[in-house]
């Protein structure tokens, strides 16, 4: 089953609380479109899985017959169909899976499961264009924080967080201070009128012991709870806490690491493009932090728009074009959704 040079990829993610659908040809996005449940998790103060899985129920069908709609698209001019194989929640994806499944038998196109965590680094391409050859991706979520070398088809993986993710870190902070969920975006506010060097928070895995065995590796369930014990400490002692500060020492120490062992990684491997995705790339001082360091270390640094950081169809669509356009297998109609998929993998 050949596929055309510039297939129309429809793209369909639900690995979380996110319903997203595109529609990309080559290198163009031309649809994205996301119907998202968040706001029926924030009272539970996180994801609940089952609600999850319903609303995605509830919002396929719409979405997609909305994303369809607006690029003036048929359903039968649709080339190939990339849905998301993992990693994620085993419901949510099963949703996504079955959609996929049932829309590529119907039209008799290849189908393309692919990997969440490599779609949030490849979206980039659906937004400034292809990459200029291998490029090294920050790819930081809430469930998520890795280091990944992409080359054409080939992934490989130079480090992961050992606990908790970067975004992870936040949200759980977030619940400490009474902040809404998701608490990513009210801390990343704080931080913007505070010091960051007014709380000197631990580095995990930075000391010279720790590095000869985990260079590329990132921890933050160390520095959550640090956080958490200076917070208990200050109301101890009565002492009223400088939120923004506070806000803006944490995130600092977040964003220390990521691009400090992102530096050395590159410059290990000689890669001169770091490409920063997932939601946790919309947070204003990793950014900030990353711009400053990874140009004095002289290398080139892509992040796409806030919009195409969380969770979307795009970065699947985007995914399953990069797949069809380096050669790589359709997926079976039999593959299952896989929870833990490897970060290596990017067609189930």
């Amino acid at each position: 089953m050949r596929v055309r040079d510039d297939p129309l990829v429809l793209g369909i993610e639900t690995s979380c609380d996110e319903t997203g659908v595109a529609l990309v040809r080559g290198f163009d996005l031309l649809q994205d479109t996301v119907a998202s449940s968040v706001e029926e998790h924030a009272r539970f103060g996180g994801i609940v899985p089952e609600v999850a899985s319903r609303a995605h129920l509830e919002a396929m069908l719409p979405t997609v017959q909305t994303t369809l709609g607006a690029a003036g698209a048929a359903l039968a001019e649709v080339d190939a169909v990339a849905v998301t194989a993992g990693p994620g929640l085993i419901g949510s994806l099963a949703v996504g899976v079955a959609t996929a499944k049932a829309l590529a038998l119907a039209l008799g196109k290849p189908l393309y499961g692919v990997n969440h965590v490599i779609g949030h680094a490849l979206v980039d391409q659906a937004v400034h264009g292809a990459f200029d050859g291998p490029v090294l991706a920050l790819v930081v979520s809430g469930g998520h924080s890795s280091l990944l070398v992409i080359d054409g088809p080939e992934v490989t993986e130079l480090g992961q967080t050992l606990d908790d993710a970067a975004g992870e870190a936040f949200d759980k902070i977030g619940r400490v201070l009474g902040l809404p969920y998701p608490a990513g975006p009210h801390i990343d506010r704080l931080a913007r009128d505070g010091d960051p060097a007014a709380i000197r928070f631990p580095r995990a895995l930075t000391r010279r012991q720790d590095l000869e065995r985990h260079p590329y590796d990132f921890s933050f369930s160390g520095l959550k709870t640090a956080a958490a014990r200076w917070l208990e400490a200050a109301g101890d002692q009565s002492r009223e806490v400088p939120l923004a500060d506070f806000a803006a020492s944490f995130a600092e120490a977040v964003a220390d690491v990521l691009t400090a062992k992102t530096v050395a990684a590159a410059r290990a491997h000689g890669l001169g493009t770091v490409v920063i995705g997932g939601g946790f790339s919309a947070n204003s001082q990793l950014r900030d932090k990353a711009a400053r360091r990874f140009g004095a270390a002289g290398l080139s640094l892509r992040v796409p728009p806030v919009k195409y950081c969380t969770d979307n169809g795009a970065m699947i669509a985007a995914a399953g074009a990069h797949a069809i356009r380096h050669g790589l297998a359709p997926s079976s109609l039999d593959f299952g959704a896989e929870s833990a998929m490897a970060p290596t993998q990017l067609v189930a």
